[in-house]
């Protein structure tokens, strides 16, 4: 008799003792997702942010952040700056500007970078830059590789897609010049100035 009573009850604490790990580690997951989509920006914000940037009618940037959005989602940083960049086969890059992180001050940084291929031209122009899965601003300092025709045109603003581990980075580009081709290569991205472009 004893033992018909207390059986129900030993199983119950057991199930309850299983139950509460998991329901702890389900709120702490939801509490990160919460987190993570309060750290990104939306498809307005960036618009705003970039046609003010570019100096560009909100249309014309909607356009091209929207191509952008319907591939990659929400970006949880970008980064707004200006570069100039010149090639004859082969080309070099270089830029300044700062990352921008909801609940985080601007941060200074640089890029540089060297292309090959079929490219001549040179351009001095603005770039705005979506980044995705960065998380930390210590994820942004290393080599970035262009994606291989990820370039398109639209509204008068250039992107391309560059990758490294699991960070995505679309720079969007509108200036005075004229590079048009085809290149691989790569940028770095640092928290120092440097000639180097390597």
């Amino acid at each position: 008799m004893i033992l018909s009573r207390l059986f129900p009850a030993a199983i119950g604490a057991l199930v309850m003792l299983g139950v509460a790990p998991v329901t702890g580690l389900g709120s702490a997951h939801a509490a990160e997702t919460v987190q993570e989509a309060a750290d990104q920006f939306t498809e307005s914000e960036v618009v705003q942010a970039a046609s003010g940037f570019f100096g560009m009618t909100t249309e014309a940037v909607a356009k091209a952040v929207q191509k952008i959005f319907s591939e990659r989602g929400l970006p949880d940083a970008y980064i707004k700056g200006e570069e100039g960049s010149g090639a004859f086969v082969v080309g070099l890059r270089y830029g300044s500007g700062y990352l921008i992180r909801k609940r985080h001050k601007p941060l200074k940084i640089y890029w540089q970078g060297p292309s090959i291929g079929f490219d001549v031209g040179g351009n001095a122009s603005k770039n705005f830059t979506l980044i995705y899965n960065l998380r930390r601003a210590d994820r942004l300092f290393q080599k970035f590789p262009g994606v291989e025709g990820s370039y398109y045109f639209i509204a008068g603003i250039g992107v391309n897609y560059q990758r490294a581990d699991d960070i995505t980075l679309a720079p969007m580009r509108t200036g005075v010049g004229l590079r048009a081709g085809v290149n691989a290569g790569y940028l770095t991205y640092t928290r120092e100035h440097t000639l180097n472009p390597f």
